[in-house]
This record gives C-alpha cells, sequence and structure tokens, in this order.
C-alpha cells in the first residue's frame, strides 16, 4: 500500500467514530431564555386567572424544569437532559433555603435603618417627667439593651466555652469510647442540645429563686441559662473538630517523647484552632438572640443596670421583643425601639463573626493561613 493511501485510509478511518460520538448542544444561556420564557407564560396565564405571587412562582418553575428537560432530550441526549434537570432543582432549593434568610435581613435592614443613630445607641430608653412641660416624655435609646446583651453573653461565654473545650477534649483525647462515663457524657450532651431555651430559663430562675429568695431576677441568672443552652454547642463543635486532626500528627509527637498534655496545646489544639473558633462563634451567635430564658431569669426594664448579679436587665432581642408585645404610650416610638435593637443585634452578630475570623486567621498555623 502507497503512503498515499495509507493516508487516505488514516484520514477516513477516524470520520466515522469521531460523529458518533457528537452529539448536539443546546445554546449557553438556554437556561436563562427557559425560564424567561416559562416566566412571560405563566404570568399570562395568571392574570387570566387571577395573579398570585406564589403560585406565579411555582409554575414557572415546574414549566421550566419541564421544558428544559424535553428541549434537553431533543438537541442533546437523555443524560443530559437529566443532568440539567437535577442542576436546576438544586438551583431551586438553594434558592428556597436563602430566600427567609434574604427576606429576614431586609426586613429588619428596612425597618430598622431610620432608628439606627447615635441617639438610639448613647442613650436609655425609657418615660422621663419633664418639670417644664409637665409632661412624660418618652425617649427611644438601646444603652441599657447593648449593655445587657454583652454582659449576659459574655458571662456565658466565660463560663461555657472551658467546661465545652475541656469535655471535648476528654471525650477524643483521653475516654475510650466504651467506657460508661463517655457514654453518659455523650448522652447527657445530645440530650442538652435539644433542651428548649424556655427550660433553661425556668431552671435558672428556680435554681437562683432558692438561693436568693423569689426576686431572683439578675443578669446572672439570665448568664446560667443561657450557658445550659451553649455548653452542648461547643462540645460537639469542638469535638468534631478535634477529631478532625491527623492521628499521625498526635503519633509523630509521640514518637518524640512529648506527653499527651504538651501534644495536645502544641499540636492538637493549634491545628483545630480555626474550627474551634468557629464553632464557639456559633454558639455565641446562637444564644445571643435568645428571648424566652433572658426574659424569664432576667426580667426586663427601661432602667440601666450595668451590675448582672441583682436587679433586672435588658436585652436587645427583649427589647425588640417588648416593644412589639408590650408597647408604651407611644406606640409608634416602641414598635420603631424594636426594629432599631434587632437591627443591632443582627449587627453585633455580624461583628461577632468578623471578630472571630480574624481571631482564627491570627492563631492559625502558618500552612493553614
Amino acid at each position: 500500500m502507497s503512503s498515499g493511501a495509507a493516508r487516505k485510509n488514516a484520514s477516513n478511518g477516524p470520520g466515522p467514530i469521531v460523529n458518533s460520538l457528537t452529539t448536539g448542544q443546546l445554546p449557553k444561556f438556554v437556561e436563562f431564555y427557559v425560564l424567561a420564557g416559562a416566566l412571560i407564560v405563566m404570568g399570562g396565564v395568571m392574570l387570566l386567572m387571577g395573579f398570585n405571587l406564589g403560585g406565579w412562582i411555582f409554575l414557572s418553575a415546574l414549566l421550566y424544569l419541564v421544558a428544559l428537560g424535553v428541549l434537553s432530550a431533543i438537541a442533546e441526549n437523555r443524560r443530559r437532559a437529566l443532568d440539567r434537570i437535577v442542576r436546576s432543582l438544586v438551583t431551586i432549593a438553594f434558592l428556597l433555603a436563602i430566600a427567609p434568610l434574604v427576606s429576614t435581613l431586609w426586613t429588619v435592614a428596612s425597618k430598622g435603618i431610620g432608628q439606627l443613630n447615635w441617639g438610639f445607641i448613647s442613650q436609655t430608653g425609657g418615660a422621663v417627667f419633664n418639670p417644664d412641660t409637665l409632661k412624660v416624655d418618652i425617649t427611644t435609646g438601646a444603652l441599657q439593651a447593648i449593655v445587657g446583651s454583652l454582659e449576659i453573653t459574655g458571662i456565658a461565654a466565660l463560663m461555657s466555652i472551658p467546661i465545652g473545650l475541656l469535655t471535648s477534649i476528654y471525650l477524643v483525647e483521653y475516654a475510650q469510647p466504651n467506657q460508661p462515663i463517655a457514654r453518659a457524657v455523650t448522652f447527657l450532651v445530645d440530650v442538652m442540645t435539644g433542651i428548649p431555651s424556655i427550660v433553661a430559663g425556668l431552671f435558672a430562675f428556680s435554681l437562683f429563686s432558692l438561693l436568693v429568695g423569689p426576686k431572683a431576677f439578675s443578669g446572672f441568672s439570665a448568664s446560667v441559662a443561657l450557658s445550659v443552652l451553649m455548653i452542648p454547642i461547643v462540645v460537639r463543635s469542638c469535638e468534631e473538630m478535634l477529631r478532625l486532626v491527623p492521628s499521625d500528627l498526635r503519633e509523630a509527637s509521640f514518637a518524640l517523647g512529648v506527653s499527651r498534655f504538651s501534644t495536645i496545646i502544641k499540636v492538637v489544639v493549634p491545628t483545630a484552632i480555626v474550627g474551634i473558633i468557629t464553632g464557639i462563634t456559633l454558639a455565641i451567635a446562637r444564644v445571643i438572640g435568645e428571648t424566652a430564658p433572658i426574659f424569664i431569669a432576667a426580667s426586663f426594664t427601661d432602667n440601666f443596670n450595668a451590675n448582672p448579679f441583682q436587679n433586672p436587665m435588658q436585652t436587645l432581642p427583649v427589647l425588640a421583643y417588648t416593644g412589639i408585645k408590650f408597647p408604651g404610650q407611644d406606640i409608634a416610638a416602641s414598635n420603631a425601639s424594636a426594629w432599631g435593637a434587632a437591627l443591632l443585634l443582627v449587627i453585633l452578630v455580624v461583628i461577632l463573626n468578623i471578630i472571630a475570623r480574624v481571631i482564627a486567621r491570627v492563631f492559625a498555623p502558618k500552612g493553614a493561613r
């Protein structure tokens, strides 16, 4: 066979194979085109039947999935059609998951931004008698609630973080899986995770009623209630992070003659410090917005009280709750104060998360930064 014939056969040989593996493909942005068409079609149908936002979105999503699957099956193949439908379902599920969060943030921000100013942050709210006009002036302020939230949550964190971290270290580094104590601690942590927040508030109030009498309202009592809710979260999050540390690091440290305690302090905890701080931050963010346990254990007041060991204290979530449910003489001012307190609480949680990220980045091992 001549070289020319060989080249001809070589050039003609792969042709049918390539053609048999090549299939059609829909345009690059076909999903957006189909979605726009589904929205327009269902919008017209809903206008004829009576427009409903929820029904429009649901029917548009259903038509979008059906139309995209049919088009892909005709132009491409069955596998690509199934892939496009599954990816669309995942996208829809993601949008459904973040929709309540976006709606909540938008509502709080839009209603609370008008109240958020330096006067609202720096002054104490309440009713003040004006001797010049002989009238009772209503002032809106959240200083007492900001101080109360920081003190109560801070004391709860000081009690919960050491207990939770040491408990997780014991479960991961010292306890054997079949030890009765380890199983009992794990069971109690699981039970505490499911305790309703109001039960924690009742527990703290009952405890301090037995210790100091019926007038047991105090910020420290609320801190004890929050610590009951916070400890199991810290234990679980820190335990999971410590278990992710490779065993090779521990064995290498033991091989060099380092004690178990030094290995935990200098190797295990620094390796997992980013996850530990993240878990602790989530626990703080979980309890700082609690209303029921603080309402029961610390009550509420418009007076400024920075002493957590006596008299009622105010917090931001309780201020938001009482401003809506128990408004003062000026109902509009009370509602505005409630929305301002809610926005302040969201901002405070964001600030705590940023601080935790910075601390985690500072103390993380150099290779993990």
